[in-house]
């Protein structure tokens, strides 16, 4: 999943992964709270550290999609270069590009941990959105309006197309 702060990713996210478990199947959320103060703790925010921050994450994806574990992974993930790099990893098909659309102004005003408004002061340098470059999916296999799709139904449609596509079948 992609797309700007505040956009609902880590929302959605966790309800599919609380829906995948219920099926029985076994996934693992990887978004930015779990993996910067881990695995990328020593990643800034530079352009170069977000590429390198998504070529692990694209790793280590493609290590749960050899266990047979869907990863769903949940990041800004700006730039298109590095989406395409992560799927020209994984096997066809195993790899889901998922757009998390809201606006900056609706990404603005959700805000909840403040760092846009940091951002427009100047306390966070290359914030997303604010003074470095957000590239919106070109064809993503799904694309979440998250200002019309309550967090709920943005799931179900994420589930809906696992279904059809077999993904979550036994």
């Amino acid at each position: 999943m992609t797309g700007l702060s505040a956009s609902g990713k880590s929302t959605i996210a966790t309800i599919v992964e609380q829906k995948i478990h219920e099926r029985k199947k076994l996934s693992y959320r990887l978004d930015g709270d779990n993996i910067r103060h881990g695995l990328n703790a020593n990643l800034g925010f530079s352009p170069e550290d977000r590429s390198e921050n998504i070529r692990r994450i694209g790793q280590v994806a493609k290590l749960f999609a050899d266990a047979g574990i869907i990863a769903i992974v949940s990041f800004i993930s700006p730039y298109r270069k590095d989406r395409d790099s992560v799927r020209a990893l994984l096997s066809p098909g195993d790899f889901l590009e998922i757009y998390v659309s809201a606006s900056l102004a609706t990404a603005e005003a959700r805000d909840p941990k403040g760092l846009y408004k940091k951002a427009r002061k100047g306390q966070i340098k290359n914030f997303t959105g604010i003074d470095d470059p957000y590239e919106q999916p070109l064809n993503p296999e799904i694309t979440l309006d998250t200002e019309q799709l309550s967090p709920e139904n943005a799931a179900a449609t994420v589930l809906e197309y696992l279904e059809k596509g077999s993904y979550l079948k036994a």
